[in-house]
């Protein structure tokens, strides 16, 4: 069986939206970016293209500072130890980045003070004077999410100065209702003025807007909610903010004067450190970061795609084009952008600050990481919100894992083992039946790659059930159950065909579930999912490409049950709405 290659080889820069730092994340922000990256990204190096996938914690703004603070440690001790954290959880999840960064890195602080002075350069960044809330007590101006109070709207007593999570009204410090201050507690808050720099958006409207314009494969969601803030109007936007923690503004290696006590704001570096996280893998590498990045050093030939949840879409679409083409540099833009609505929890938000849900770690502590890769793909809120429910999680599993997949790999491992000797069998010739498995083998892996290069990841894998199911209902047809009795020739050309199929089904799934296609290939031999690639060439030769005679052996069931009293343990200890 070949390996998948193409005549040429593409290049993929492929970047997930950066997980926020305070603490280890939940479904929802995994099935939003960086599970799909990475399906993608497995698959397209699968097919023989140059792949570089990049991600990085996101470790700037107020919320790291707060979760800080509630953890008892200095803020970047806290950044460092959960970056550790996330990085181990990713990897335990089979997320193949080819780096995973920090957005507090020395690159990133580089980069970031070099488009700030780009901007400026080009007459986009402006100095404005504006009012904010004070604090006596802490001695200090207060970011909006350091005030809280009790929401004008709805009556919550835990409003934040940015927003209320009872209601979901945005709201500006002065709205709230007895305000104080998040650190101290202090009501002795006053507004003073202060001053902030401000991308001016607004002068960029009718550049993005001919870029977003120009821009072919995004998917509907994505393209609504550019076109939403462009015809809105965009606006000027402040890019510092007064926090301790993050990167100076300072140009050229000193502090803007009047800037001691700032920082800039974490939406305008957050972004940037897509690229900072390139330069932190060439440096551990050796390797070229501008043949990624820069389209006068070769990028140009690059397809860069990007992942990301809907909340993130305005940033990805409008503030950081606007940073990129601001600076009148030659970099490189996105190509592709790969938008995901929410995965719910039965009905409501999954939720980092108030714990509600299955977080990484937790789901890892319960079933096996393809198990949950399998569930968040075939499901993935693609069109609409999603929904999470045990039941479902169950269904998924039992039904395509278990009784699809594993039940069609044990049968046929048990019966070559069994009845030939746990050999390839090397008796007969293909026939009719066999004939007809190929075409619509070929038929079905076409539909899964064009699922794929579309990035639609429910239909991919619908699509690769179906190939699981046509493989299943050849065994019904052949029956070498039942033909070993009268036609044993017949037997044996069925059971080849089963055990070759084992190799096909694990190549063609191993972007959604790697351990387990793993698993599957060592059970006939057939070496790793690295060595394999993607399936091409004549489909009839994917039927007797292992060698005849050669071993292999069934490694029992590849997919646990998941039965009533599981599930009812599952319910109590995580239960819905």
């Amino acid at each position: 069986m070949k390996t998948g290659t193409h005549a040429v080889a593409k290049r993929y820069l492929i970047t997930s939206a950066l997980p926020y730092i305070n603490g280890i994340k939940h479904l929802g922000n995994l099935v939003g970016s960086m599970l799909p990256a990475d399906v993608f990204a497995r698959y397209q190096r699968a097919r023989g293209h140059e792949v570089l996938f990049i991600c990085a914690t996101d470790e700037h703004g107020t919320p790291a500072e707060l979760a800080a603070a509630e953890a008892g440690q200095d803020v970047a001790a806290y950044c460092a130890e959960q970056h550790r954290l996330q990085a181990e959880v990713s990897s335990r999840f089979g997320l193949s980045f080819d780096h995973f960064g920090r957005s507090s890195s020395r690159r990133n602080h580089e980069l970031t003070q070099h488009f700030a002075a780009r901007l400026e350069d080009e007459g986009l960044i402006e100095e404005r004077t504006e009012p904010q809330i004070y604090s006596a007590v802490d001695g200090r101006f207060l970011p909006d999410r350091y005030v809280e109070g009790t929401c004008p709207k709805c009556g919550f007593e835990r409003a934040r100065g940015d927003q209320c999570d009872n209601c979901g009204s945005t709201l500006d410090p002065t709205d709230l209702i007895a305000p104080r201050s998040k650190i101290s507690g202090s009501t002795d808050l006053e507004t003073r003025e202060t001053n902030h720099l401000y991308l001016l958006q607004d002068r960029m409207q009718d550049g993005i807007r001919a870029w977003v314009d120009a821009a072919e494969d995004w998917p509907p969601l994505a393209r609504s909610i550019a076109y939403k803030w462009l015809d809105e109007g965009l606006m000027p936007r402040a890019i510092t903010r007064d926090l301790a923690w993050g990167i100076p503004v300072a140009r050229d290696g000193k502090v803007r004067p009047g800037y001691e006590s700032k920082v800039f704001y974490v939406w305008f570096d957050a972004p940037i450190e897509y690229i900072g996280a390139t330069r932190e893998w060439a440096d551990a590498t050796g390797s070229d970061w501008q043949r990624w990045w820069r389209t006068d050093q070769g990028a140009d030939d690059v397809t860069y795609v990007q992942f990301m949840g809907k909340d993130n879409v305005a940033f990805h679409t409008v503030s950081f084009p606007a940073t990129m083409l601001g600076s009148r540099e030659p970099w490189k833009l996105v190509d592709r952008l790969k938008a995901f609505n929410w995965l719910n929890w039965y009905g409501g938000k999954f939720s980092t600050s108030e714990n509600r849900g299955v977080f990484m770690d937790q789901a890892l502590a319960l079933h096996p990481s393809d198990t949950w890769r399998w569930y968040l793909m075939s499901n993935a809120p693609e069109s609409s919100d999603a929904s999470f429910s045990w039941e479902q999680f169950r269904t998924t599993v039992n039904g395509d894992l278990v009784n699809v997949l594993g039940n069609f790999t044990n049968r046929i491992l048990s019966f070559a083992g069994t009845r030939f000797a746990g050999r390839v069998p090397g008796d007969g010739e293909a026939g009719d039946d066999e004939r007809r498995l190929a075409g619509e083998l070929r038929a079905h892996l076409t539909e899964i790659e064009a699922h794929h290069e579309a990035m639609e990841f429910r239909k991919a894998a619908a699509a690769t059930r179906a190939l699981w199911a046509a493989g299943n209902e050849y065994l019904t047809r052949a029956a070498p159950w039942t033909a070993i009795k009268s036609d044993p020739e017949r037997a044996a050309v069925a059971v080849r065909a089963g055990l070759n199929l084992i190799v096909l089904f694990a190549r063609v799934v191993a972007p959604i579930i790697p351990d387990s296609a793993a698993k599957m290939l060592a059970s006939v031999g057939a070496g790793s999912v690295s060595d394999t690639g993607w399936p091409d060439g004549d489909a009839a030769g994917w039927l007797d490409a292992l060698p005849r005679g050669a071993a292999v052996a069934n490694p029992g069931p590849m997919f646990s049950r998941i039965d009533d009293a599981l599930l009812a343990e599952w319910e109590t200890n995580f239960p819905g709405g």
